[in-house]
Order: structure tokens, then C-alpha cells, then sequence
């Protein structure tokens, strides 16, 4: 609810009267008494000013009533140029008092109290035990009160605006708005949007106003700066005029003299809008070169929101940055939030990179907290791993345990990619059983949870490990399934129809009793090998060449085998020899009797710490193997050992024909 601060008592709305209307950014400031007549549509306690300036003569003769409730309304003066003075009575009010500013100490346990509410009435019952405030405390328990209350773009309680105490403080912000400090000023006004006051409300074009006044001088320092620009973008947006001018300001100042706060906040406002466009590069740049320096000095929180800052804004030209953070971020695995290490995780791979320290630390961290740690990180984290491909049976098998445990806490989403990532690294934890067991559980219970890509996704991931989900396939090729697919927004694309045509084709090799519907002709593709996202990795053009040449002169001419043969099964095989039944080696346009698919696996089809493939290839020499090819498969790590020609020749012949001692031909 927007609170609209026109009225100067809070409480008078209840008596249903029409309020004035008239707004202005500097009014003056009436001190009312008790039991003076006062007007309770504007206030005013002279009837001839009331209907000369406020057209009040308008309203019924009955607007007028004893001023009742000033004795029950807590009206906050500050002391002093920014501080408050309390008094409590059975209803108690601010007043104007001499009492000394809080001092830094008095500040700081005020603030340790307030970061201990974990409600709004907490909140309000410390505000009425506090002798005196500072206006830098007032904003505070504003923003708390934001803190604890807002939910997506509203209030979870939007009445807890209307309550007197808060009702009171913001009228106090609004008349002594010029005596604020600069950063009482920004922050109140930050405040109030967080709250979601009505911009027109007298306490917000108060305090905008003011604000433009102090900005015109030219002496708010970067925080300050950036607290504003934060402001203005929720009032106004990118467009902002006075944004415009804060970040002028800004790019005035050298950034390799900003403290490690200041250049944190300039960060935080880029991201909230004001650099969203691309523009403010040279601004960027030279923070980008201030950070690398200081981020041995970064915290864990500011490690998290620079990394997201940096993925905000798609700073691909900033990799010295990002490769700092992470060594960084080694020293905080143990000490982020999980909401912090989500984002560093997100932030790794959407720069795609890992340091084997971080994977070290995570290796030794998340055992600990697989159990305990926010569903989205547990996800987060079999995301990282699956996406760098790095195989960490320590990990892996900690959060597979704690999948069997935990896979109702879940949600469809996070289900299916943490199996998604067992997939792609065709990896089987030692509990494999009651893991996909309890797969198959979740799927029974929330099939219908699924959105149509997720659940491809989760069954296609089942075959790439050799679980295969018959109950659940008949039901995705049913055309009712499918017409949900086309539905969605990005549609059938090449990729879906891939994983739809390879479940086809596992289950009509390997799950022989499917007696289920059929992948009807117009969802499948002629080949896996596509640009881009693929069901295949694309051969290594280096090692294919120097397995041609060998293979050359080991059987004396081209035409003896083939190159990027495609089958009718939509695999593309790397290179393809036929031979008879007598194991003599055929000319490739012969009809065949048996036939040899050579497997030129690069380093792209492992994962990067082991030499395991990955589950796509390990599924497509198997189904190879099912469809009657004998399978050799060429690592690299074994042909880059070889450095001589006569090496490479004894090798292939070796590998494709190890039960002969000689060429047969």
C-alpha cells in the first residue's frame, strides 16, 4: 500500500474525511497544541488561512474538530541538526530537546539491536525504548522494516505503514528534511522507495527535493552518490535526470582513490540500471583495474556481489578480474551464505572458469553441508561441476546420499539437474539404486509438475547412465505430451527433437519389452551432430588428422576406410573400415560383412580431471556396439604419447587389429 504523507497527523484518516490536496516541497512547519481547534482535513488551526490556501471552504462545516488526538501521537522533533529525542508516556510522542547526539557507540548497539528484529513489531517495540536517535538511525529502521516485509514488488503487511510510530518518524524526516545529514538524507529517501511511499507524498518530494539541493552543490561523497542513484532509479528509472547527473559526479572521481565501500557501491548501482545500456565503459574499465588490486582485502559477501555484478553486466573483458575473485574466493568457501555461494557458482560458469584450488575447497566443503544447505545451492553446485565438466566422486556421492533424503524438499527444476549433471558425466554413485529409485518416486508423485523440456531433460539424463525410464516413456511420446512441448514458448527445437529421438533409439536397442507408443517420424532427426548444443562432440580436427595420416600408411590407400560416416541410427562415426569375413580389409564402397568404427576421442569427450568419458559418448559407442560395429576407440591421451611414424603405425595396427600380427590383405 502507498502511504501518502499529506496530512500532518497520521491517525486523522480515520475519520473518513477528504484530505487537502495541496502538496508542497517546502511548507512550513506548524507546531500544534492540545485542544486548539485544528481542520482535520489539512491541519491548519486559522480557519481564514485553511480556506484561502487550501480551498478547504469546500468541506463540510463539520471538518472542524477539537485537536483530540495530538496527545496520542508520537510527533518526532529532532535535536539538534539530526538526532531525536524519545520520552515515553502511556502513549508516548517526540520532542524537541537538547540531548546530545548518540555517540558512536550508542549508534552501533543500536544498530546490533536492530539487526536482531526479525519482525516489524520487534522493530517498533526497540524504536519506543530508544532515549535518543540520529537521523542515520531513523533511515536504518526504515530500511529494517523494508527488510522484513517486502516481498517481490509489495509489502507481505502493507499496515504496518499505518502504524503511528512509523507514521510519526516519517513525519518528523518530512519537516526537519532540511536539517538532515547527506547521508541521512539519501538513505531516508532510499528507504521510503524500498517501502514503496507514494513519489508524490509530501515526505518523498520533500526529501527528492532536498536531495537535488545538496547534489547541486557538488558535495556528497561516492556512497552517498550511489545511494541516491539507487533512489532515483525506483522513482524514476534509467531515464532519471538526477541519475544522470549522480553519475556525472561519479565519473569525476578517480576510482583507483575510491575505498573498497565506495567502489562496492559504484558496482551495485551499475547493476541495478545505471550501466545496463553499455554505457559508463571507461567508468567501468578503470574499476575493473582498481579491483584487481584490493581484492585480496574483499570479504565474502563483496567476493559474491562483484562476481554478480560482473555477470549483470556481461564484463567478458574483465577475466583478470574474475580469475582474481576466484582465487579469492578460495579463503571463503567455508564462509559464504548460501546465497552467496550460489552466486559464485553462477558467476564461474557463466564465465566458464574453475581453479583447482576452488575445486579443492568445494571437494572439502560440501560433504559437510550437503545435508544442510539451501536446495538451490546443493543444485547450484552439481551445476558447476557438471558444466566444467569435472568429476568429483567426493561431491557426487555426498549429494547423492543426501538426494535420497532430501528429494521432497526439491523443487521439479532442481530434481532434474542435479541427475543432469550424473548424466553428463555418465557418473554412478555407489548408491545408484535408491538414488533413481527415488527418482522414479518423484516422478510418480509430480509427473505433472514437470514442465515438458524439464522432464525430457531428467529421462534423457537417465539413459546417458544406463537407467531406463520405460513407465514414463510411453507418456512423452504420446501426442498429448508433445503438443505441450510445441506449446512452450522457445518451442521444438533441434536439440529436443535430439534428446526425443535418442530416447527412441534406446529403448528400441536396449529396452527390447517396450511395448509402448512410438516416436512418430516427424520428431526425429537424421543426425546428432548439429552446430552448437549437440548429442555429439564434434571429432578434435588435430587429432583426426594425424590418425588419417597413420592410418594411411597402415593401409596403404584412402579409399580403405571412411571419414565422418553417417549412420542410419543418426551417430556420426569419426573414421569407418570394412572388412570380410576373413578379416581382410575391404575398399570402403564395398559391401561389408563387418565393420570398424574408430572413436578419435579428443580431450572434449572427458571429463577435465579424469580420463572417463563423457555419459553422450559412452551412450554412443555402446549403442554402436548394439548395432554391430566393433568399436575402437583412440583416446589422446594414448596417441599423443606416440612420436615417431613407424610408432603411430604399430599402435593402429595394434588397436584395430589386435589378433593378427600382420596386415591380412
Amino acid at each position: 500500500m502507498a502511504l501518502k504523507l499529506v496530512n500532518r497527523l497520521p491517525m486523522l484518516g480515520r475519520f473518513g474525511i477528504p484530505r487537502c490536496t495541496f502538496i508542497s516541497p517546502v511548507r512550513p512547519s506548524t507546531r500544534l497544541s492540545p485542544g486548539l481547534p485544528v481542520c482535520v482535513a489539512c491541519l491548519c488551526t486559522s480557519s481564514s488561512h485553511c480556506i484561502r490556501s487550501h480551498g478547504c471552504r469546500q468541506l463540510k462545516p463539520d471538518c472542524w474538530k477539537r485537536n483530540l488526538t495530538t496527545t496520542i501521537v508520537r510527533e518526532p522533533t529532532f535535536v539538534g541538526s539530526n538526532s531525536v529525542g524519545l520520552h515515553k508516556d502511556s502513549f508516548p510522542r517526540f520532542r524537541l530537546t537538547q540531548l546530545h547526539r548518540p555517540t558512536a557507540t550508542e549508534e552501533e548497539v543500536f544498530h546490533r539491536h536492530l539487526n536482531s528484529c526479525s519482525s516489524s513489531r520487534q522493530v517498533l517495540r526497540l524504536l519506543r525504548t530508544v532515549e535518543i536517535m540520529s537521523d542515520t538511525m531513523a533511515a536504518a529502521v526504515l530500511h529494517c522494516v523494508a527488510d522484513l516485509e517486502q516481498d517481490g514488488h509489495s509489502l507481505k503487511d502493507p499496515s504496518v505503514l499505518e502504524n503511528v510510530t512509523i507514521r510519526a518518524l516519517c513525519l518528523q524526516l518530512e519537516e526537519d528534511s532540511g536539517r538532515l545529514t547527506d547521508g541521512g538524507l539519501v538513505s531516508a529517501l532510499l528507504a521510503c522507495t524500498r517501502l514503496y511511499l507514494d513519489p508524490w507524498s509530501t515526505l518523498m518530494v520533500r526529501l527528492v527535493s532536498e536531495s537535488q539541493e545538496r547534489l547541486d552543490k557538488g558535495e556528497m561523497t561516492v556512497e552517498q552518490l550511489c545511494i541516491l542513484g539507487q533512489a532515483m532509479l525506483a522513482i524514476e528509472g534509467p531515464g532519471s535526470v538526477m541519475l544522470e547527473q549522480v553519475m556525472s559526479q561519479i565519473q569525476r572521481q578517480e576510482p583507483a582513490q575510491w575505498s573498497l565501500e565506495d567502489l562496492s557501491a559504484v558496482y551495485r548501482l551499475l547493476q541495478s540500471g545505471g550501466g545496463l545500456d553499455g554505457k559508463y565503459c571507461d567508468l567501468l574499465n578503470a574499476m575493473h583495474t582498481h579491483a584487481v588490486t584490493v581484492t585480496s582485502r574483499m570479504n565474502p559477501t563483496v567476493v559474491s556481489e562483484l562476481l554478480s555484478v560482473l555477470v549483470s553486466l556481461n564484463q567478458t573483458q574483465a577475466m583478470p578480474l574474475v580469475i582474481n575473485l576466484c582465487k579469492q574466493a578460495v579463503r571463503h568457501v567455508p564462509h559464504f551464505t548460501d546465497e552467496e555461494l550460489t552466486l559464485v557458482l553462477g558467476a564461474l560458469m557463466h564465465f566458464g572458469h574453475s581453479d583447482h584450488y576452488f575445486v579443492q575447497a568445494m571437494e572439502r566443503y560440501v560433504p559437510t553441508v550437503a545435508f544442510t544447505s539451501h536446495p538451490e545451492t546443493v543444485t547450484k553446485v552439481m551445476q558447476f561441476f557438471s558444466r566444467r565438466n569435472i568429476l568429483s566422486p567426493l561431491v557426487f556421492d555426498s549429494v547423492a546420499e543426501s538426494f535420497v533424503y532430501r528429494a521432497d524438499e526439491y523443487n521439479t527444476s532442481q530434481v532434474a539437474r542435479q541427475i543432469m549433471a550424473y548424466g553428463k558425466l555418465g557418473y554412478l554413485p555407489p548408491n545408484a539404486g535408491d538414488v533413481f529409485r527415488k527418482v522414479e518416486t518423484t516422478l510418480q508423485k509430480r509427473f505433472s509438475h514437470f514442465q515438458p523440456r524439464t522432464l525430457i531433460n531428467l529421462l534423457h539424463s537417465c539413459i546417458l547412465v544406463e537407467r531406463f525410464p520405460v513407465n514414463f516413456v510411453s507418456k512423452v511420446f504420446g501426442s498429448y505430451f508433445l503438443q505441450q512441448l510445441q506449446e512452450q514458448d522457445t518451442g521444438m527445437d533441434r536439440y529436443v527433437l535430439s534428446q526425443l529421438t535418442q530416447l527412441y533409439i534406446t529403448v528400441k536397442l536396449e529396452c527390447p519389452f517396450y511395448e509402448g507408443p512410438r516416436l512418430l517420424p516427424r520428431y526425429r532427426v537424421k543426425s546428432f551432430l548439429t552446430p552448437g548444443r549437440s548429442l555429439e562432440t564434434p571429432v578434435d580436427t588435430h587429432l583426426y588428422n594425424s590418425v588419417k595420416n597413420g592410418l594411411l600408411n597402415l593401409l596403404g590407400a584412402r579409399s580403405y576406410f571412411g571419414s565422418k560416416v553417417l549412420t542410419p541410427y543418426c551417430y556420426t562415426i569419426d573414421m569407418e573400415i570394412k572388412v570380410d569375413e576373413d578379416g581382410y580389409v575391404l575398399p570402403f564402397s564395398l559391401i561389408y560383412v563387418c565393420r570398424i568404427a574408430l572413436c578419435i576421442d579428443g580431450q572434449k569427450r572427458f571429463t577435465t580431471n579424469t580420463r572417463q568419458l563423457l555419459g553422450k559418448e559412452a551412450t554412443k559407442q555402446r549403442h554402436l556396439r548394439l548395432l554391430g560395429y566393433e568399436v575402437v576407440q583412440i583416446p589422446f591421451y594414448e596417441f599423443e604419447k606416440l612420436q615417431t611414424k613407424a610408432s603411430v603405425v604399430e599402435y593402429l595396427h595394434q588397436k584395430i587389429f589386435p589378433h593378427s600380427y600382420r596386415l591380412s590383405w
